[in-house]
């Protein structure tokens, strides 16, 4: 919603400014220069990038009109996943532990949470870091150096939309003055025509430039930052698993642990103790009642 109230302003201002100085808005309508960079930019973007990468994009600009950030519910549901996991590992056998990590589609802990049961990396990457504690070889510090590679690896990957629509971006002014001097070149061609005629191609030639230039700055260069805004809190999400699976390992208790976790969370949208709280409790009983 955020972005299509922006997308109005921008263009209600700049368009009705224009307007009210005079100009006629018909005069911006210039299909062909619009075909001309837009098709170059499409071109572009499949040149320059995978089809994974351009996959991405597409699921990173439905992220971003959605403002798909993580809610308090997934924040609360993520924490409670971890608890139920970390009380097991402190009290049942480790095979009773491996058949919660090794099938989660199937386990009663996550089956309680069902937002972290979609999430399918989350899923994985806490179920590797506790297959890890089970083992109980590593250390804690070289848990750590894992787990911030991997996350720093996980962010990369999910940023490639971001880099590649800001690559965009950044060409974009380029091939507005491309589309305008091709209309300038088309202009040269009417030079024995009307001063109105020639006034209107040369018109329709500049439209290329602005087209371009406001394309870069106020469309795609923004919706590039809130892919980029959103897919960076969706990655806190590793980093509360991590600080909340270290502290265990640490020698935490498991609510204790829960804590370092919360901590990690944005002020903006981290869930009070009094929340974390009521939410294990709750999903311990509907745990032992599925049970």
């Amino acid at each position: 919603m955020g972005i299509l109230i922006g997308l109005v302003v921008t263009f209600g201002c700049v368009l009705g400014g224009f307007m009210a100085m005079g100009g006629h808005i018909h005069i911006l309508f210039q299909p062909f220069e619009f075909i001309v960079i837009l098709g170059a930019a499409l071109g572009m973007f499949l040149v320059a990038n995978p089809m994974k990468t351009v996959k991405d994009a597409g699921k990173g600009l439905l992220e971003a009109f959605k403002n798909s950030v993580p809610k308090e519910t997934e924040y609360l549901e993520t924490l409670g996943v971890l608890h139920s996991l970390m009380r097991d590992l402190r009290t049942k056998s480790r095979s009773e532990v491996e058949a919660h990590i090794d099938n989660p589609e199937e386990s009663a802990i996550f089956q309680t949470y069902p937002t972290v049961l979609k999430n399918h990396d989350l899923t994985n990457f806490i179920c590797d870091y506790c297959r890890l504690i089970i083992i109980g070889n590593a250390r804690p510090f070289e848990i750590e150096a894992l787990m911030d590679e991997e996350i720093q690896t996980i962010k990369h990957d999910k940023l490639k939309s971001y880099h590649a629509l800001v690559s965009v971006g950044d060409g974009l002014p380029a091939i507005g003055i491309v589309a305008a001097v091709l209309g300038v070149i088309h202009a040269m061609g009417a030079l024995d025509q009307s001063p109105e005629i020639l006034g209107g191609l040369i018109g329709a030639a500049l439209v290329g430039t602005f087209t371009g230039i406001f394309a870069s700055y106020c469309i795609i260069s923004p919706i590039a930052t809130k892919i980029k805004v959103v897919r960076e809190k969706k990655n806190r999400l590793y980093v509360l698993v991590k600080q909340t699976l270290l502290a265990f390992m640490n020698g935490s208790l498991p609510q204790v642990a829960l804590e370092f976790g919360r901590k990690t969370i944005s002020a903006y949208d981290r869930p009070s103790i009094d929340a974390v709280e009521q939410s294990t409790m709750n999903a311990g009983a509907a745990e032992k009642k599925a049970a």
